[in-house]
């Protein structure tokens, strides 16, 4: 098994009802599967995130600092992010 952080920015953290989530998945994880274990563990956030069987368009993800996607390979110990576009500024 791999543990991985998640951490979730603006809506997503309220939907979550957190900002940081340890997730466990099987030694041979993608970052789909830890998707999948945060839904599991907040099954509010599955409306917010998904547009039918495919991640919305308007969720990032990051590994590590850098953007990633679901079919990525992860290591144990990662740190996953998930938010919302960002905007702002002038």
């Amino acid at each position: 098994m791999k543990t991985v952080t998640w951490r979730l920015f603006a809506d997503l953290a309220e939907v979550a009802e957190g900002r940081e989530h340890t997730v466990s998945v099987e030694a041979d994880g993608t970052v789909g599967d830890a998707i999948d274990a945060l839904l599991a563990e907040s099954t509010g956030l599955r409306g917010r995130v998904f547009d039918g069987d495919a991640l919305a368009d308007d969720v990032n993800l990051m590994r590590n600092g850098s953007p990633t996607a679901p079919t990525e390979p992860i290591e144990d110990g990662d740190e996953l992010a998930m938010f919302p576009p960002v905007t702002g500024g002038r």
